[in-house]
């Protein structure tokens, strides 16, 4: 399944999503068939390391002692944007001594079937993390609970949810360029109402066009990319370039750094097959395929 759609062509991967986006058939369902996927941090193992990387990148991990932990006072909260598949940031933030942990996604994709869950209950033990639960849970709500966790599904508008100054990091992993685009600039100030004074983000964001790899989502018109046809079909990425997307996290207060930036040496698609739109763009904006940014608030907003 997987090579074939790897050899599917871009506007055929188009058109099959447009088509299998609209029958009535559950995300289960397309999730078995590795079609319509919302990650894959549901193994234990690329969870882990995937949440370790990020932590280490915002530098919010201790570690001195044998194991890494975030915070040092028993008051640490993390909020994850686009846990998709599972629950598994909650579950390793309180192996790491979080405090509290908000999940904030598009819609209830994360997997209840608690045999996943106790497989990576399993596997943190092996590794030697303490989970520190009064009883072991046998659903999901009990997980939540025991990790002080909230799960919130409503999108960017769940973000109203978290007081003001609670999140000491946040991070996202290839969930920034699914924020609809006429959302994205209320998610930044909101993201910068919630981070503490010395509270900091990590967001890895991929600018390919999640159709093939390249920049064939540049070829249409804001108009037509932006309607109900293809920004339901489950391709919809908000096309928000490199530079752009900084500038909007610097409106919206924050200071950033890049420590990861990732080029293609050639423009994966040529100038005369975008849209307007795009075609004035720089090589250099064009030319970044995808990038980690740190966000914090200025020292004068702590001060």
């Amino acid at each position: 399944m997987s090579t074939f759609r790897q050899s599917m062509p871009w506007w055929l991967r188009i058109g099959a999503k447009i088509v299998l986006a609209r029958l009535p058939i559950p995300y289960s369902f397309w999730k078995q068939l590795h079609l319509f996927e919302h990650g894959d941090m549901n193994q234990p193992h690329k969870a882990l390391d995937g949440f370790l990387e990020h932590a280490r990148t915002a530098v919010v991990l201790h570690e001195e002692s044998a194991l890494p932990y975030l915070g040092v006072d028993g008051d640490f909260a993390v909020l994850e944007l686009g846990p998709g598949d599972s629950l598994f940031s909650a579950v390793i933030a309180l192996a790491l001594k979080a405090s509290q942990v908000w999940l904030v996604d598009a819609g209830a994709f994360a997997t209840t079937d608690m045999a996943a869950y106790t497989s990576l209950f399993s596997f943190l033990r092996q590794q030697g993390f303490t989970l520190p639960f009064k009883k072991e849970p046998d659903t999901v709500a009990e997980i939540l609970k025991e990790c002080n966790g909230h799960y919130l599904t409503d999108g960017t508008r769940s973000l109203a949810q978290l007081p003001s100054a609670s999140v000491d990091y946040c991070f996202s992993n290839a969930v920034l360029e699914h924020i609809p685009k006429q959302d994205f600039a209320k998610m930044a100030q909101e993201l910068f109402r919630i981070v503490k004074p010395e509270g900091v983000c990590v967001h890895r964001v991929d600018l390919k066009d999640h159709l093939g790899g390249g920049l064939n989502n540049l070829r249409f018109s804001e108009a037509f990319w932006e309607g109900s046809l293809f920004s339901r079909s489950g391709f919809y990425t908000n096309r928000i370039r490199f530079e752009e997307m900084l500038t909007v996290f610097t409106q919206a207060g924050f200071d950033y750094t890049l420590p990861r930036v990732l080029r293609w040496e050639h423009l994966p698609i040529s100038r005369n097959k975008l849209d307007d739109a795009y075609r004035q763009l720089n090589d250099d904006d064009l030319l970044v395929s995808g990038f980690d940014v740190v966000l914090k608030k200025p020292v004068k907003d702590i001060c």
